[in-house]
């Protein structure tokens, strides 16, 4: 039995991580059973734990600090593999622009910046804001979650914010909107991306197949 925890604070689309996961699982022939929750001991009692995260950082925050998301994150990442999806990878940082500046977790060390309003590709031509669509993810270090994930594979992308790090050693993928984009971040037994692997098709799936075989070891 694989247990799978889907930490619920309440901000993110929580099912369709919870059954990706579980279609995955199916695929590697293992009993996969995937919890959504915001129980601590549930949580404790996982194999594996997923962090996920969409909309605004100060509401995100309020919740995980209400819930004391947090520690809870803390512990998993003490013993266990972790996956950071979005504005989870965006909340293990030290602060974030967003919402007039927001104190996050500082798991991880560096800041959440604003793309800005006037964000522009190499030949000039104006970028929307938030990046929203597909965008390739150049595979900078190598990592038990991009196997059998080609180099430069399309990830889907939703996000106004984007994470510049303090610690260039653990980024594990970028990709290119206007600037360098940070597309994954690998720590240890955490692995966090920006991008989202549950919507991103047969390379997120994969990514999420990895996941679930992962020991946490880089």
């Amino acid at each position: 039995m694989n247990k799978v925890a889907v930490i619920d604070y309440g901000m993110g689309n929580l099912h369709s991580v919870a059954k990706a996961v579980e279609h995955v699982g199916g695929d590697l022939g293992q009993t996969t059973e995937v919890l959504v929750t915001s129980d601590a001991g549930k949580i404790a009692e996982a194999d594996r734990v997923i962090f996920p995260g969409v909309g605004a950082i100060r509401d995100c925050m309020a919740e995980i600090r209400r819930l004391n998301v947090g520690q809870i994150v803390e512990d998993a990442m003490k013993s266990k593999p972790v996956l950071a999806i979005c504005v989870g990878m965006q909340a293990l940082m030290q602060f974030s622009e967003e919402n007039g500046g927001v104190d996050c977790l500082g798991f991880m060390q560096g800041q959440v910046r604003y793309f800005g309003d006037t964000l522009r590709d190499a030949n000039g031509q104006r970028l929307k804001v938030p990046h929203m669509g597909w965008n390739e993810v150049t595979q900078t270090k190598d990592h038990p979650l991009w196997k059998d994930v080609p180099d430069n594979s399309r990830f889907y992308f939703v996000h106004s914010y984007y994470v510049q790090t303090d610690t260039p050693e653990n980024v594990t993928g970028t990709t290119q909107y206007g600037t360098e984009v940070v597309a994954a971040l690998a720590d240890d037994n955490i692995f966090a991306t920006q991008f989202h692997p549950e919507k991103s098709q047969k390379a997120g799936l994969t990514v999420l197949r990895n996941f679930l075989t992962w020991d946490g070891q880089r």
